[in-house]
Formats: C-alpha cells, sequence, structure tokens
C-alpha cells in the first residue's frame, strides 16, 4: 500500500508566538510537516510561489495585506494549492468572504488546538471544513439565496473596501495604498468616499474606530 504524502503546510501568522505554538500542534502530526512561516500577506504571497508546500494556513488579521487579500492572490496564481483561514473572528462576513478569496475552510483560533488537525487533512482530501456555528449562518445565507434569486449580501463592505478601510487606519497615505494594493490613487479616493458613505462616517479617525471594532487592525 502506497503510502500518502504528507501535508506539507505554509504557515503565515504576524506573530510569532502565535506561528511556533501553531506549528506545535501542526508538527506533532506524522502526516504533517510545515515547511515554510510567513509574517504578514505579502510575505506569504511570495513564499507561495517557490515553497514546496501544498497547503497555506493564513491568519486573517495581518499588517499591510491581511489573510483574505493573500488567499485571493495566491488562489489566483497557485490555484492548486489548497488555502485554510485562521481567524479569531466568529464572524459571518469574514467567513463569506474567505470562502469567495478561495479558502476551502475558516478555523476559529480559538478551537485551533482540537479543529486545525482536522481542517487541514479535511482541505486536502478534497472536502471543505466549517466550524460548527458556522453552519447556522450557512444555512441562512442559502435560504436567503433561495428566496431572493441572488447572491446574498454579507456585509456593507466588499473584500477590497475592507483592505483599504485597514490600511488607511494603519496611517497609510493614499499614494502607499495605491502602491501596496496595485491600483491607482484615484481607485483609492474612491473607495475612501464610498467607505464612507456606505458606513455614514466622517474621516480617518472615524474610519480607524471602525476598523478596530471590526477586528481588521489591533488597538
Amino acid at each position: 500500500m502506497t503510502r500518502e504524502a504528507p501535508i506539507r503546510v505554509l504557515l503565515v501568522d504576524d506573530h510569532a508566538v502565535v506561528r511556533r505554538g501553531l506549528r506545535l500542534v501542526l508538527s506533532g502530526e506524522s502526516d504533517i510537516d510545515v515547511v515554510a512561516e510567513a509574517e504578514d500577506g505579502f510575505e506569504a504571497v511570495a513564499l507561495a510561489r517557490t515553497a514546496p508546500c501544498n497547503l497555506v494556513v493564513l491568519d486573517i488579521t495581518m499588517p499591510r495585506m491581511t489573510g483574505l487579500e493573500a488567499a485571493r492572490k495566491i488562489s489566483a496564481e497557485r490555484p492548486e494549492l489548497r488555502v485554510l483561514i485562521l481567524s479569531m473572528h466568529d464572524n459571518e462576513q469574514y467567513f463569506f468572504e474567505a470562502l469567495k478569496a478561495g479558502a476551502s475552510g475558516y478555523v476559529l483560533k480559538s478551537a485551533a488546538d482540537r479543529d486545525l488537525v482536522e481542517a487541514c487533512r479535511a482541505t486536502m482530501r478534497g472536502e471543505s471544513f466549517v466550524y460548527p456555528a458556522a453552519l447556522g449562518a450557512l444555512i441562512r445565507n442559502y435560504l436567503e439565496r433561495a428566496r431572493d434569486g441572488g447572491e446574498a449580501s454579507t456585509g456593507p463592505l466588499t473584500a477590497r473596501e475592507l483592505e483599504v478601510v485597514k490600511l488607511i487606519a494603519e496611517s497609510y497615505s493614499s499614494r502607499e495604498i495605491a502602491d501596496l494594493l496595485v491600483i491607482s490613487i484615484k481607485t483609492v479616493e474612491r473607495h475612501r468616499a464610498n467607505i464612507l458613505e456606505k458606513l455614514g462616517l466622517r474621516d480617518r479617525i472615524e474610519l480607524t474606530r471602525y476598523a478596530i471594532r471590526n477586528g481588521l487592525v489591533e488597538p
């Protein structure tokens, strides 16, 4: 009987202590090997191009580029790689955005010691991993789509707008945001105006408070 190839993980989190703990959880399994680590989304995207991994485990809240944006880029560049999102947020919007970004599963950090190993294995079997509390959100989403005949909304902001809010809250200028997201300054300003209108906010200070409340940045 041929032994299955090990799960080779690229582990991404901006906290070294968290990465160390997750590595201990994963490396304790004979079929899982952490082959590379990254501390933010940009480094993750770069490493995913060359690292000998077949699964990327991404923290959702990181400086500069979130796990959602990194997941989208990695899925576009290397669609054969599986992606898991790891998050402290039991939040429907993040959950659905993770699925849209190409992730095969969403694991809560609070249950990582229990769920992460099984999520890795399920993902590599071609299955999706859904943490228990998200099942209700999936059912509601299905019912809303069936009722409305279209895609249910997962929140007021798009994934790109969430990225812009995060970077604004981290004090990046419009020029810096444009460079990081590879878009024009005019597009950044349009996103900013749309965000303020959607959220009913006035300025960067209120956007920063929104970002902190919603877990996009740490206080």
